[in-house]
């Protein structure tokens, strides 16, 4: 039986009721457009009086958990919550002032479309901070630890061996991981997880660490990118010797995302020093990235081969009856109960990974709440109903796609980047579409010279290594390359 999540004392408007009922008179549920978006059927009355911002934030939520790298979703976007909505306004609470100023400068604009798609309504979004009364209960909330960790705040209570559902697609990363966290610096060292995005390779890296704050190992859990936001920071003010003492004076180092050290030497180096001195003390590592380690471009050969001294296992995406055995631990863990025929339709539509999985549940939840009716199977598909395309089938992204993406980003027309203009704009947009052609597609350099106009290897090496220098000090193009990356539209 599906859990009835209709609100007692709350009453649809006499219009929204009618065609929220309409909706549903299609027998067959799946063909029905749910004009207007989510909230659509609100038709007269002050839709702002009428919508709860908590339900309508965490329907936006379930979008964003899909169009975010797990890391960023974590860090930044997981303890909000919707305080308020009034004259065109949404208020989003926040933890910290930090958080609040990160979110206006870097995702404002995504969060506003985002809200729009669910409001259908301009919207202005403003974040406040808030005192957090555990509004994402649901959604799991942080636990105590005396870990030492930076850019994972605290390791996420959920992510432990008991709540990873194994399927055929995991089974030995999941074993390779247990043996870790039994034995660890013993075998598997270091232990390299790689998978494409959402498979489950923080959900390893964490539950490793939870074992290993439960043995009393002092443990440091980062990502690569903070990792190297340190390592500039530490040589910017001269702390280098402090940084040293932080990564090399561990029992257990996790890093996750090491891809993020593809182009930048000098970071790459330096962990390299810090992954010999921890393994030559027998200190455990456990590193993940989206590819192995061969196929990580422009990293410092010397700590390839490193990597590659362990063990290297691969997260593939689930089968239907991982996915179906993950959909049903979530929706316990929520505490919501759901229909077995909801499951099983989510199951099967959803095919991507287990993040996007994950984010059309609550979505599906959350839209529930917002409509106050039971969860099914038609109300489950109108539900996702606009985001079934992204979630059906992975992205693929061609060298048109990306060539297109920069030149538009730097107003250029694409023949400038493939001919032979040598202006500043130009040149620095070339040298952009060859960093990203390396990052986002599988083209030899060779082939990414070839793409853009016939360079040869040599010069998209360079292109490549500048550009991941720039990034690092120049927060206009850090920028302007964010934003191509998310204008990025597949084929």
């Amino acid at each position: 039986m599906s859990q009835n999540l209709y609100e007692k004392g709350c009453q649809l408007p006499s219009a929204g009721l009618i065609l929220f009922l309409s909706l549903f008179a299609n027998p067959t549920g799946f063909d029905v457009p749910l004009r207007g978006g989510i909230l659509g059927f609100f038709v007269g009355g002050d839709l702002e009086e009428t919508i709860s911002p908590k339900a309508v934030w965490e329907a936006v939520l379930g979008d964003l958990q899909i169009q975010v790298n797990k890391a960023n979703y974590e860090t930044w976007l997981r303890k909000t919550y919707g305080l308020r909505f009034e004259n065109g306004e949404f208020i989003v609470g926040v933890p910290s002032a930090f958080v609040a100023e990160y979110l206006d400068k870097n995702q404002r604009s995504l969060v506003e479309k985002a809200l729009g798609a669910v409001i259908r309504k301009d919207v202005e979004v403003t974040f406040q901070v808030g005192e957090f009364q555990g509004q994402l209960s649901s959604r799991g909330v942080r636990g105590k630890s005396n870990v030492q960790q930076t850019s994972l705040p605290l390791f996420n209570p959920r992510y432990t061996f008991d709540s990873f559902v194994t399927g055929q697609s995991n089974q030995f990363a999941y074993a390779a991981a247990m043996t870790v966290a039994n034995n660890p610096g013993q075998s598997y060292n270091p232990l390299f997880v790689y998978g494409g995005a959402g498979l489950g390779k923080t959900h390893l890296l964490q539950a490793i660490g939870h074992a290993a704050v439960a043995n009393n190992l002092k443990v440091v859990c980062v990502s690569a990118e903070q990792y190297a936001n340190e390592f500039v920071t530490a040589i910017r003010e001269r702390h280098t010797h402090e940084l040293q003492n932080k990564y090399r004076s561990v029992d257990m180092l996790l890093l996750d995302d090491v891809q993020f050290f593809s182009g930048k030497q000098k970071i790459g180096e330096n962990f390299f020093h810090t992954f010999d001195q921890l393994h030559n003390a027998s200190r455990q590592m456990v590193i993940t990235s989206d590819r192995p380690p061969k196929a990580i471009p422009l990293l410092p050969e010397r700590l390839s081969s490193r990597l590659e001294g362990g063990l290297i296992t691969e997260v593939r995406a689930p089968d239907y009856e991982t996915r179906l055995a993950i959909l049903q631990d979530k929706s316990k863990q929520d505490g919501v109960e759901l229909a077995d025929d909801v499951l099983e339709f989510l199951a099967a539509q959803v095919r991507q990974n287990i993040r996007v999985l994950e984010g059309s549940l609550n979505r599906i939840v959350a839209y529930a709440k917002l409509v106050r009716a039971s969860v099914t199977p038609q109300l489950a598909a109108q539900a996702i109903r606009d985001i079934a395309d992204q979630v059906r089938a992975p992205l693929a992204l061609t060298s048109g796609n990306i060539i297109d993406a920069v030149a538009r980003g730097f107003q250029l027309d694409p023949s400038d980047l493939i001919g032979k203009k040598r202006d500043k704009e130009t040149t620095t947009a070339r040298r952009v579409a060859m960093y990203l052609l390396r990052k986002h597609t599988g083209f030899s350099l060779n082939q990414v010279g070839r793409e853009l106009g016939g360079r040869d290897a040599a010069a998209v090496t360079n292109s490549c290594r500048k550009v991941a220098a720039d990034i690092e000090t120049d927060p206009f193009l850090r920028r302007k390359i964010i934003d191509i990356q998310q204008g990025l539209v597949p084929e």
